[in-house]
């Protein structure tokens, strides 16, 4: 997967090494004729290979210092500052209109806590995806699977808003796992393809190891969320964000190969019918949403 691809007359991928012409062996002073020389390649750094990857973590972490910078607590921010950085929150998406919270809340932090344990799962889980569905894969798997786990999650909570003395409420929810859960569900469908230059042992290995890290943390969320409930306080998980973007990156991915071993117009062909249908998706589950409160 590190190589860089050269079209070949089939339309395959192939790695320059083997597509390249002979290149002629030099005169030594002595007379004989030497191997030819290698050219000396310059070391690519690593953010080269996922730059969006990258982004996205440069992104979440400028707001998160952008909201520290304007006195946002960086332990505990409060649900008053949350939403003004753009939280989701119910209330405001179904009754204020503030749609443009389904996309912000991804980017928004509750804490340096939660930015890090979301970044780490990114950092990784993105380093793995990207060559497999390129950089502009990355970003609307990121994106499309993050706003299906925010909207999954309204729906959740205006059908099922929180009681305090006997008063209604919608909590606010923020962070990137919704979108993290989607890249892994992605990843669970790519790495099943048997066109991926890697010994079928390690393939196995991988897609198991972020298969593990889905089923884990769904029943860590899952058991959290029904403790609180139980006992009446404690932390609050969106559960449905991380499975709404879980279902959402199964789907965005099944209409894809990955793009070692597939010819370049086809692997764009199939990740432009992805977007297109899970956004199609999106927007009809957002317009039955938009309904609701009526």
């Amino acid at each position: 997967m590190g190589s860089s691809p050269s079209n070949s007359p089939s339309g395959e991928y192939l790695p320059l090494r083997e597509a390249s012409t002979p290149r002629p062996e030099i005169l030594s002073p002595d007379g004989s004729f030497a191997p030819p020389v290698e050219p000396v390649r310059k070391p690519r750094p690593s953010w080269s290979y996922a730059p969006a990857t990258y982004v996205l973590l440069g992104i979440n972490c400028l707001v998160f210092l952008a909201m520290t910078v304007r006195g946002v607590n960086p332990m505990s921010p409060t649900t008053e500052q949350l939403m003004h950085w753009g939280a989701d929150n119910a209330g405001n998406v179904l009754l204020g209109g503030e749609w443009w919270r389904i996309v912000t809340a991804m980017f928004v932090h509750v804490g340096i806590l939660h930015l890090a344990t979301n970044m780490w799962c990114l950092w990784n889980l993105g380093l793995l995806a990207e060559p497999l569905m390129g950089s502009a894969g990355v970003l609307a798997v990121y994106i499309l699977t993050g706003a299906a786990g925010n909207l999954l999650s309204t729906l959740y909570n205006w059908l099922w808003p929180l009681h305090d003395s006997g008063a209604v409420y919608f909590p606010a929810g923020a962070g990137a796992s919704g979108a993290v859960f989607g890249i892994a569900g992605a990843l669970i469908i790519l790495l099943k393809s048997h066109q991926l230059p890697v010994p079928p042992l390690e393939l196995h290995k991988l897609r198991k190891s972020v298969i593990y890290f889905a089923a884990i943390n769904l029943v860590i969320g899952f058991s959290i969320s029904f403790g609180t409930r139980v006992i009446g306080s404690g932390l609050q998980i969106d559960n449905m964000a991380h499975l709404g973007g879980f279902t959402c990156g199964l789907l965005f991915a099944a209409p894809m190969v990955p793009r070692p071993g597939a010819p370049r117009d086809q692997f764009l062909f199939r990740l432009r019918i992805a977007v297109l249908i899970v956004v199609g998706i999106l927007v009809l589950f957002g317009f039955y949403l938009a309904k609701l409160p009526g």
